[in-house]
Order: structure tokens, then sequence, then C-alpha cells
């Protein structure tokens, strides 16, 4: 399933986004990206891709995600979500996904920008609001794409523009970073964002389940344990932890088990079986089957290719 980005604004003044924005953000992105992905500006990423690469496992937390340039595609499940020039993705939560440039080319490379969102400033921003937040009964998706309005890219542009200020960043960046969230709480997926902020919502609910699972994937458990973990009924659980992630909870675990596979062999070629064990799996057929259903290849082939590639993650 093909989920596009959805056409609109966040009803904010300048809602169409002109081509000198974007033209200013591809030059940002281009001047100023790195092998590390890192810059001056904490929780600020810049991506560059110069050609396109395979699906590669990656985890995608609480962020945004803006795309300069390229097509950009984040697979969840069964879903995925394909996102160009001007247009974002938001997450909400600590998934399992495969990520990467679909359309990048040494003379027009892929560009992108990624920001950390912190709940605690969500809470602080909701707080001020003079209406309060309603805590919906069944959580929004964990992700979503949308057309950045002019509001948003203007932000997100001024902020990069910090990395040629650098005296500048320690005062106006978390100034320009609180605007973003805004621009992102009264945007069209502003609901996602919102979550993020309400100590009592569906997604923390599991979100509670999601760092759970996460840092127990390799140990069998009962759906009925995690339900009761994350303060829900099971039924509730199930109905709140597939609208968010788009999986079981055994369906999530076994794309960490497979996802930590991977980054294990890329280190390991040689130990399938060892890596097979340790991620939680008790037939190495089951496991090979999994792995080859996930990726395309079998975990032997696979293991071979990162070796020399040495690219397992993003």
């Amino acid at each position: 399933m093909i989920c596009d980005a959805a056409d609109g604004s966040d009803g904010l003044p300048g809602g169409s986004i002109g081509p000198m924005s974007l033209d200013e953000l591809r030059d940002l992105l281009a001047r100023h990206a790195r092998p590390d992905l890192r810059t001056a500006i904490d929780d600020v990423l810049i991506m560059r891709a110069d050609e396109p690469y395979p699906p590669t496992p990656t985890t995608y937390g609480k962020v945004l995600v803006l795309v300069g340039q390229g097509t950009k595609r984040c697979g969840l499940g069964d879903r995925v979500y394909e996102y160009g020039a001007g247009q974002y993705l938001v997450a909400s939560a600590e998934l399992p996904v495969t990520s990467h440039f679909a359309q990048a080319s040494p003379d027009k490379p892929g560009l992108g920008v990624g920001l950390t969102l912190d709940p605690a400033a969500v809470a602080e921003i909701l707080l001020l609001r003079a209406t309060p937040e309603a805590v919906e009964s069944t959580p929004p998706p964990a992700i979503a794409v949308s057309t950045a309005s002019a509001n948003l890219l203007d932000a997100v542009v001024r902020l990069l523009r910090l990395l040629d200020q650098p005296a500048d960043v320690p005062v106006l960046a978390p100034l320009i970073k609180r605007e973003i969230l805004w621009r992102l709480i009264t945007g069209e997926q502003g609901a996602i964002v919102r979550q993020l902020g309400l100590p009592d919502s569906g997604l923390s609910h599991v979100a509670r389940a999601v760092r759970w699972i996460r840092d127990n994937y390799t140990e069998r458990f009962r759906v009925e344990d995690v339900a009761q973990q994350a303060g829900m009924s099971v039924s509730a659980f199930y109905r709140n932890f597939q609208a968010v992630t788009a999986m079981s909870p055994i369906q999530f675990q076994k794309q960490i088990r497979l996802q930590q596979a991977r980054l294990q062999l890329a280190a390991d070629p040689s130990d399938i079986a060892g890596v097979s064990r340790r991620v939680g799996y008790d037939s190495p057929s089951q496991f090979s089957r999994d792995y080859r259903r996930q990726f395309g290849t079998p975990p032997s082939q696979d293991a071979t290719r990162l070796a020399t590639t040495g690219r397992a993650g993003p």
C-alpha cells in the first residue's frame, strides 16, 4: 500500500510553498551535509544520498523528516510512505522501519533534514493553549506524511541558516525549534504530534509496550502480560497497538529481531546460526524463512553482501 503525501497546509497564512524557499532549503542541506549526518544544532540531522539505495532497516523515533530534494520512502509493516521535495514525515514512536531515498543522483542528490521531537516541549506548548487537549480513544497512526506549509518550511530554513552563524545557535535554535513544534501541532498532522505531549494518551500506553518489546525482543511473551504493563485491557491494547504501529505485537517483535539480526550479521557474517539464537529464534530454518521474506535474500547471501558493502543501517 502506498500512502502518498496529502496536499494542504496547516491552515495558517502563507499556506503555499514558494520555489525560493525550497531552493534555499536545498542549498543549505547540500552545503552542510556530512557523512555522519550530524550538525552543530542538537537533535538536527542532515541526510544526503547521491544515488538510490535499497530499503534499509532502521528505527524511527519521535522525529520530523522534511525532504528538500529527491524522493524518500519509509516502510512500516505493510504500509509504504512516499514523500518528496517540500513534504514531510512525522513519527511518534520508536518503530522498526525501512527507509531510503528512492530518487537521487550525483547531480541531483536526495536531501533531507531530520529533527527529533521532544515530548516535554510538546507538553509545554499544549499547556499554553486556551483549550485543553482531548485524549483520543484510539490514537492516530505513529507515522504520517503531508505537504509542508510555507510557515513550517520557513521555520526549518531559518533553523538551518543558523549553521552559518554558529554564535547564534545556543540562543535562537531553541526558539525556532519551539516554533516548528507549534507549526506541527497546529498543522495537518497535529493529532500525531499532540499525542506526544499527553501523558495519558493511547500513544503513551502503546509507547510503554513498544519500549518493553524492544528491550526484551529475544524473550517470548504473552500479549496479556504486555497489555497489563501498558495499563490497558487486552482488546484495547490490540486495537491501539495495531493503530499506532500497523502491526500486531508479535509481528512487531519479529521486525525487531530481524533488524537486530541484520545488524549483527554485518559485524559477523560467518555466524548465522549464532545470530539466529541470539535474537531469539529456536529454529534456524524459521529464521531463514523470515529473514528472506523480510530482506529478499537468505541470511547467508545477505551476510556476504553486507560484508562487502558494510551497509546495514541508513
